[in-house]
């Protein structure tokens, strides 16, 4: 007889207790385990790259659709998670993601060419590009209002940690066994958190809206828009785009332009559900969201090639370096939910923010050029600042939404911290590529290039400070 676990008395819902019971945090641990997954899937394979084209006697162009590839299949499933849960319960897709992931992690360690690998690739990506918003959709729904910031805050910690200890363990994997098993590794991590969650995350089949037919037009305009948007922002480290790109993107902005126009007039639900913008509360953290993900993931394109370029260190090594930026995230999250939920996002999120800031101004420094110590203590910072951040930020998207709008909440969040994302690193790619070229010869013109690029991120993360000052001052329910 299949075992049921059910659900604590206490899950749920919004008005309760503002105990976190145990069982909600355990469950929370399990379904973190897709988005540990698919972060440390993206990093592992990125140390892999000139291993595999050995392997495959492929070319470098050919073997870089492998991440690229990936991406574009994130980009093409993020829209959907809210409709899927909605339709099919977020349990039941979490666990079906979950096994495609596994599956195609395990065909790529199979791979007899780099056609066949891209092809597995992209079927992975379907699965981990769901993974973690229906994750996050699921925990917000049982933990309610009150409670969000502290479950994020205990669940965000090994996901910051994933993105350092990614290069760190490809390295270890790629000396001790060969490429294929930077994708065999999945296979028992995946399988832990399917048995584990299938016997204890609570079914939520009583929410399903069975009768919720597709928005065909939607799928046909948001997923191609910006699967088109992410690859053309993708090609700009070139600093240009040829006219191929050019045309692609412009047609993925139309395609996503198409889509709201679309998404405001249906009658039917639409696959990411504009009119929640109406909500003060979400359009601000949305908007933030948004520039996060700008932040967050052009500061992992630039750190690294700042340690290599003006410190002279490996590649390696330089993952290394951002170990202190994962400490102070991993130490941040925790006591930041917990504040969170007591004294409102506002003032942690502002707080958050100027570690942010503080700690990303010595890289503006070119002339003296600061030393290793002082770096490191400001990768720390920023760290801290990226962990203080998380918390207010989410709990600011799922406490302006009811109940029933939170996978369409998250569908929303994942698109926007997704398209901030590939918008941000676009920039910064061709800001660097710009000043590089522009830069004197020498060493101290690198240098001066990346302090200019550097102003940028900072810019970036000042921006973040305009919608985080219109946070709710109170955590809800406290009046």
């Amino acid at each position: 007889m299949k075992r049921t676990v059910a659900p604590p008395a206490t899950v749920g819902l919004p008005d309760e207790a503002d105990r976190i019971d145990p069982q909600l945090v355990r469950i929370g641990l399990v379904l973190v385990l897709g988005a540990v997954l698919a972060q440390l899937d993206t990093t592992i394979v990125s140390v892999g790259v000139a291993s595999m084209r050995d392997g495959l006697h492929a070319s470098l162009t050919a073997v870089q659709w492998v991440s690229t590839g990936y991406l574009l299949a994130v980009a093409l499933v993020a829209p959907l998670s809210g409709w899927l849960i909605q339709r099919f319960g977020g349990k039941r897709v979490w666990l079906a993601s979950v096994a495609l992931f596994i599956g195609a992690s395990a065909l790529s360690g199979l791979a007899w060419s780099a056609g066949s690998l891209i092809a597995f690739r992209l079927l992975q990506g379907l699965g981990g590009g769901l993974m973690q918003p229906i994750g996050q959709a699921v925990v917000a729904r049982i933990a309610g209002p009150r409670r969000i910031g502290r479950l994020v805050g205990i669940i965000t910690t090994p996901v910051s940690l994933a993105p350092i200890l990614g290069p760190v363990v490809g390295g270890l994997v790629l000396h001790a066994a060969g490429w294929r098993w930077l994708f065999y590794l999945n296979v028992p991590i995946g399988l832990a958190a399917l048995v584990l969650a299938a016997r204890m995350v609570p079914s939520d089949d009583g929410e399903r809206q069975t009768s919720l037919k597709p928005d065909g037009l939607g799928l046909a305009l948001l997923p191609p828009g910006l699967a088109a948007l992410v690859y053309a922002l993708g090609q700009t480290e070139g600093g240009s785009l040829d006219p191929l790109q050019t045309t692609i993107l412009f047609a993925g902005l139309a395609l996503i332009a198409g889509y709201v126009v679309h998404a405001l007039r249906t009658e039917r639900t639409p696959l990411v559900d504009l009119r929640l913008f109406a909500g003060r509360g979400f359009t601000l953290a949305s908007v933030n969201t948004f520039l996060l993900g700008a932040a967050l993931y052009s500061s992992m394109l630039l750190l690294p090639l700042y340690f290599m370029q003006v410190r002279g260190t490996g590649a390696f090594e330089a993952a290394l370096m951002l170990a202190p930026q994962a400490l102070g995230t991993a130490l941040a999250t925790l006591p930041a939910g917990r504040i969170t939920d007591t004294y409102g996002p506002r003032a942690v999120a502002v707080v958050g923010i100027l570690l942010t800031l503080a700690g990303t101004v010595p890289f503006v420094l070119s002339g003296s050029g600061p030393g290793t110590a002082l770096l490191v203590a400001a990768l720390f910072v920023r760290g801290l600042g990226f962990g203080v951040i998380t918390p207010p930020n989410v709990a600011a998207t799922y406490t302006s939404v009811q109940r029933s709008q939170v996978p369409a909440a998250t569908s929303a969040r994942t698109v926007l911290n997704r398209i901030g994302g590939s918008i941000g690193t676009a920039v910064l790619a061709v800001v660097l590529q710009s000043a590089l070229a522009g830069a004197h010869p020498g060493h101290q013109g690198v240098r001066d290039a990346y302090a200019q690029t550097f102003w940028w991120a900072l810019a970036f993360g000042a921006l973040t400070l305009l919608p985080a000052l219109f946070y709710p001052r109170r955590a809800p329910g406290r009046g």
